[in-house]
């Protein structure tokens, strides 16, 4: 085939053939997120290190937990882990945690309180919460979770300490206890789409955010950076936020050893899982432009792919690029979803991905919409 008929073999007569060019184009970005980023969770193997484990500082803001605190607590003061304290923030609980954290420290020395000042100027502030409880940590490394959760096992602390060398942030994954319903499928698959993200992007050395139910970095870090002094103002961003501002491809590295889990329980009505989102959606609109430009691509490119793929199915006969290539692309988005979720968990939830997948494509430009119509000020 000489140049002039290559030319003419690519050449746009319709509309249609600008339709069918963006949907391949579409499929080859698409291609390129799964072989060259997701592939990297999906085949991870965590290193060994040699590295001292040092003490560890458990940091858990805690405002009006009662109830996790009684069920969730022991399993972390009964870590197996040679030198460790559990810091509980108390951030103006208004029911009986005070009370519980008390009776905790009787038997615990190993559990420290920490009392948010009763002060207008920051009520309402996780940040703040959690600033005076790495302030008040006794030893360099802090580990964070959250009130509501409970390790994977005894070896938790041991698991997210197991720093390589040079790096000084971990990020861990925060699963949630699989139960019966449709609610708890969308949570969990969005979870776990959640972390195939950002796990594989800090493998590919483009780490651009934790989740605070699992993360570990060494306390100067913390203090070199200003805390969350910019963006102290945003509701949400105590972990992604952070770690949007704070990681880079030299310090931050990805645990994703079963035993290194946490595991939360699940909200059970729409409309509280629907405020949660909220609150998350309103942090990643400050991330760093290079991040927002990744994410916006994936999502984009994701959308155009399966819009166009329903378009070109009733438009163009026959069908057999137009299904070939779909299908092609789902074998790809399937098995590194398999082989991401012998790693962090989910298998149930495989089969039935693209279902999910096209809700969130609905759901969450919602979630953006309606962050722009009203903003909320406390954390909890």
């Amino acid at each position: 085939m000489d140049v002039k008929e290559l030319i003419k073999f690519i050449e746009f007569n319709s509309w249609l053939d600008y339709l069918i060019a963006i949907y391949l184009g579409s499929f080859v970005i698409q291609l390129f997120y799964y072989l060259f980023v997701f592939s990297r969770l999906a085949f991870f193997k965590q290193k060994e290190t040699n590295e001292e484990l040092k003490p560890v500082s458990v940091i858990i803001c805690a405002k009006n937990e009662r109830d996790n605190l009684l069920e969730f607590l022991p399993f972390y003061l009964d870590q197996d882990y040679p030198k460790f304290e559990i810091i509980v923030v108390n951030d103006n609980s208004v029911d009986d945690t005070d009370d519980v954290l008390r009776a905790f420290s009787l038997q615990h020395k190993s559990l420290k309180i920490v009392n948010v000042p009763d002060t207008d100027r920051f009520y309402g502030s996780k940040k703040f919460a959690l600033t005076l409880g790495i302030k008040a940590a006794q030893y360099d490394q802090v580990l964070l979770t959250d009130a509501d959760c409970k390790p994977a096992s005894r070896l938790w602390i041991n698991s997210m300490s197991k720093y390589v060398k040079k790096k000084s942030i971990v990020l861990g994954f925060g699963a949630y206890e699989r139960k019966k319903g449709l609610l708890n499928k969308l949570i969990r698959f969005e979870t776990f789409y959640t972390a195939l993200q950002y796990l594989s992007f800090a493998q590919a050395k483009i780490p651009y955010m934790g989740v605070g139910r699992n993360l570990a970095y060494q306390s100067e870090v913390f203090f070199n950076n200003k805390g969350f002094a910019s963006h102290q103002h945003i509701l949400s961003g105590d972990d992604d936020l952070f770690i949007n501002e704070v990681s880079n491809s030299r310090n931050t590295q990805i645990v994703v050893d079963e035993k290194a889990h946490t595991i939360s329980n699940a909200k059970t009505t729409y409309s509280d899982w629907f405020r949660q989102k909220k609150r998350h959606f309103l942090a990643g609109s400050h991330y760093k432009f290079k991040h927002k430009l990744m994410l916006g691509l994936l999502q984009f490119s994701q959308l155009l792919f399966i819009g166009l793929f329903i378009t070109l199915v009733v438009l163009v006969k026959p069908v057999y690029l137009i299904v070939a290539v779909f299908g092609f692309r789902y074998l790809i988005q399937m098995l590194v979803f398999k082989l991401s979720a012998n790693k962090i968990g989910g298998k149930d939830l495989i089969i039935l991905s693209p279902l999910y997948e096209i809700f969130f494509m609905i759901f969450n430009p919602i979630l953006v919409i309606s962050n722009q119509i009203v903003k909320k000020t406390k954390w909890n």
